[in-house]
């Protein structure tokens, strides 16, 4: 009935196996789209943070660097200032009405001098400084090269601010150089009176390059500095292919004080910033690779859409495969299982795939080819059973016992002692119908002590020295035990104990609970056996039937270790009486509680899997 119902259960769920499998694949996508979503959001946040940091640090920095030009600059702009009012700068553009020869090389070699010492101090932002008398016309400078007083030179470039280049001839043989003219004209630096002193700042090129060389170094950009209309002034590395383009981007636009723009240049996204040199005019450039910077986190996202495809690639297969090689083999079993529920078991299934669905294949069709010769031999192995059954009980049913009581009976009638032949028919009825109910496997305890307490009382009216005593706990006479399990034991200690001598006739049984195990001692004060005919009495019980072992001892082993299970014996031992000991052993079924709660741990049935 139970096993019904469950098929019928497993029925209806692989009768839906298209729509499971449709339920899978959707259940896979429904999982994925919210795992991409979440991440495609996710990246993006982080993708923004970074670039946002990106520009706020890319422009920091250029910030920072733009003000180390500043500040060098401008040391140099205060250093011209302060040298103008030298004593001895001041003693170059006098009148020399009082000096002699001697005198005036050695202020020459003292203004000399402090310009060298002050382009040493800036060793990494060497000065060339030279000062001019306009009214000697002469010039002094710290310069490789000599220079020459030039009255219109100066007039060209003494305009106050600072220049690239200063318009000679010669000097396009040069690279170019920053220059700044100051002059003691107060109020009015873009005008000469014939009389002034002029202070000549310059700086090449290199020293920006060296501080975009740092710059670089510490960072992935590629920086520049930019004036339209003239050459820009790179780094010693820079890339030379996108300095041009990036200068044609630069020259096409306006820019601000500080500006950040996105550009795109073949097809790469680059993040361009820009400050303006106060002092110079000029716009410190960086172009950075933001796809390569950010190219990191690009590459996992990429990757991790790669490992989700593959992951749905993966699961779609495999529901593909659990499908074909799960679901389908298991609606066979199950269309094959049904069949033999109908009674038809000469169904056979047949399958080419080669896993352990084929065991299960094999195993159902081998199966199913022997239920039928197996309901065949049921009736006989029933006759068989109870013949064997009627045989057992016959061989425990011993003729003498019975003919020597009925003698007893005789005996006493003819004795005229009515009350000892009422006890022993009384006994001997009760006795032997027990003996012969065949309806029932299982007794009480209880019951089965009552059959020995007839069996022992018939034995002490034949024999007047037996006496017995009985001590079982009221819990344990419930319990349920195969019929007839005390008998022979009790049988053994009368003929083989009690009757094997004449000065002992005390037959003792106990029973205790203990362990979660019932144990009964039949005890006699007999003759015994020795230790090693204990030891091989033991050893037989655990072994296959025996000519010459003891039917009833074995048999009643059997029947406890079918009953109870593996952990239930009999053990035989000296008694404390001096004669024999039997202990039986069994093991406590569980409660229907227990029971209950065995199941919900893990003994759960298969069938109670099906819920509907």
């Amino acid at each position: 009935m139970k096993s019904g119902r469950a098929i019928s259960i497993f029925r209806r769920n692989i009768g839906s196996g298209m729509s499971l499998f449709a339920k899978t694949n959707g259940l896979i996508i429904i999982l994925f789209i919210p795992v991409i979503i979440f991440f495609t959001y996710s990246n993006g946040v982080s993708s923004n943070v970074i670039n946002k940091e990106l520009k706020a640090s890319n422009i920091k920095q250029l910030s920072f660097l733009s003000s180390q030009i500043d500040s060098r600059v401008n040391q140099t702009m205060d250093f011209a200032v302060t040298f103008s009012r030298d004593p001895n700068v001041r003693k170059f553009n006098g009148l020399k009405i009082w000096d002699d020869r001697y005198d005036r090389m050695q202020t020459r070699y003292i203004i000399q001098e402090k310009m060298m010492l002050q382009s040493g101090v800036m060793n990494i932002w060497p000065v060339e400084f030279t000062v001019y008398s306009q009214q000697n016309k002469e010039a002094i400078s710290n310069a490789a090269t000599m220079v020459n007083y030039d009255e219109d030179y100066l007039k060209k470039n003494v305009t106050g601010k600072w220049a690239y280049g200063d318009g000679r001839e010669d000097a396009q043989q040069l690279p170019k150089a920053f220059h700044w003219f100051y002059s003691d004209s107060f109020g009015q630096q873009d005008a000469l009176r014939g009389s002034n002193l002029v202070v000549k700042s310059s700086f090449r090129q290199e020293n920006i390059q060296n501080l975009l060389d740092t710059y670089k170094a510490g960072g992935q950009g590629d920086p520049m500095f930019y004036q339209k209309g003239e050459a820009p002034i790179l780094n010693r590395s820079a890339d030379m292919g996108l300095t041009d383009k990036l200068v044609q981007l630069l020259d096409a636009r306006s820019w601000e004080n500080t500006m950040q723009k996105d550009v795109e240049i073949d097809n790469q996204r680059y993040l361009i910033s820009a400050v303006r040199s106060l002092s110079l005019g000029w716009y410190l450039v960086d172009i950075m690779p933001i796809d390569q910077i950010l190219g990191p986190i690009s590459a996992s996202r990429n990757l991790f859409y790669v490992a989700m495809a593959l992951l749905f690639v993966v699961g779609i297969s495999s529901s593909v495969l659990l499908y074909r090689n799960v679901q389908i083999p298991i609606r066979k079993l199950i269309h094959g299982l049904q069949s033999v529920q109908r009674g038809d078991f000469s169904v056979r299934i047949s399958s080419n795939i080669n896993n352990e669905f084929a065991f299960l294949f094999y195993r159902f069709n081998d199966m199913s080819q022997q239920i039928q010769s197996l309901i065949e031999n049921v009736l006989n192995e029933k006759l068989r059973a109870r013949e064997a059954t009627l045989k057992q009980l016959q061989a425990q049913i011993n003729p003498h016992f019975l003919y020597n009581c009925i003698g007893y009976m005789i005996n006493m009638a003819q004795m005229k002692d009515e009350e000892a032949v009422v006890s022993m028919g009384h006994n001997l009825s009760a006795y032997y119908r027990y003996m012969t109910r065949l309806e029932r496997p299982t007794a009480s305890l209880n019951e089965e002590i009552q059959l020995i307490i007839n069996y022992l009382d018939i034995q002490k009216l034949r024999n007047g020295r037996i006496h017995y005593t009985i001590d079982i706990p009221e819990a344990m006479l419930s319990q349920q035990v195969p019929r007839l399990l005390l008998q022979p034991i009790v049988e053994n200690a009368v003929i083989h104990g009690v009757g094997k001598t004449y000065s002992s006739g005390e037959i003792r049984i106990k029973g205790v609970m203990t362990g979660g195990f019932c144990k009964l001692y039949v005890d006699d004060d007999g003759p015994g056996m020795t230790e090693e005919q204990l030891s091989v009495l033991n050893r037989t019980m655990k072994q296959p039937l025996q000519d010459d072992t003891g039917y009833g001892f074995w048999n009643t082993n059997q029947r406890l270790i079918h009953q109870f299970g593996d952990q239930s014996q009999l053990v035989f031992s000296q008694s404390d009486l001096g004669g024999f000991q039997t202990e039986i052993v069994w093991e406590l079924p569980l409660s229907p509680i227990q029971n209950h709660h065995s199941q919900q741990k893990g003994e759960i049935s298969y069938a109670n899997d099906h819920r509907r």
